[in-house]
């Protein structure tokens, strides 16, 4: 049987997410998210209809194989079951193909996930990515931006189409359920210096049995002097029960 051992931690000064819901990756989306992604998710134009990229990535058991952009494979520990994928053209400007790695309950009630995101700018625009994140991590021997935060998702998610709304949709399609009150660990790998392409991996855990919700840990919340410690644990939890190899 595999150990499952976290990968050493490399931080590095930089000027830190998304969550489970798309907007998290705007600096729009909510106060406690200090990054900005220049996805033109804060147009208020709707999107235009385009054709969805097929999915070009493969999954064999508890592996995630991506051939290209970037050159990769991610092996998610067993307990993490593999719930599908889809593919979109993210707000009319970007290329997204979604894989789900869920850890679910039997009434399918999702308790941990990893919702890895492969996007890339369509070849009719300009745009770039633009992450200004505090801390960086290295993992696999590269290096992603790291955010973490504990978030409601009760009320308005923000647009219907977004990346994050089209995760939710998509899960509950499955029959999957997850809890209201989340912390998530945003990692994010810039695959060139265009600043073009990005593998995004977020993992997910459900606060429901911890005691805690998001306004408890986040600022001005009950618990929130307990939030450091807390977040540096679900980073290291992320980077636990997954492994990451270049091709």
């Amino acid at each position: 049987m595999k150990r499952w051992i976290p990968f050493a931690l490399t931080f590095t000064s930089v000027v830190a997410l998304a969550v489970f819901g798309s907007a998290e990756t705007t600096s729009t989306s909510a106060a406690k998210t200090p990054v900005a992604r220049t996805l033109a998710q804060e147009n208020s134009k709707p999107a235009t209809a385009r054709q969805a990229p097929p999915v070009t990535r493969t999954v064999a058991g508890q592996v995630l194989t991506s051939k290209d952009m970037p050159a990769v494979q991610l092996e998610f520990e067993k307990s993490f079951k593999y719930a599908g994928s889809q593919s979109f053209v993210l707000y009319d400007v970007a290329n997204a193909e979604q894989h789900f790695f869920v850890d679910a309950d039997k009434n399918k009630h999702i308790k941990r996930l990893y919702w890895i995101q492969f996007e890339g700018y369509l070849p009719d625009n300009t745009h770039t990515y633009d992450y200004k994140s505090p801390k960086i991590v290295n993992i696999g021997g590269w290096d992603f931006f790291a955010d973490v935060y504990a978030r409601s998702l009760k009320g308005d998610l923000g647009r219907p189409d977004s990346d994050g709304n089209r995760a939710r949709a998509f899960l509950k399609s499955k029959g999957f359920t997850t809890g209201t009150e989340v912390v998530t660990q945003r990692l994010v790998h810039m695959v060139d210096e265009t600043k073009r392409n990005e593998l995004m991996i977020i993992y997910l855990e459900d606060l429901t049995g911890t005691g805690f919700t998001a306004a408890d840990l986040n600022e001005g919340g009950s618990a929130h002097a307990k939030w450091t410690s807390i977040s540096q644990a679900v980073l290291e939890r992320a980077q636990k029960f997954m492994r990451i190899k270049k091709q």
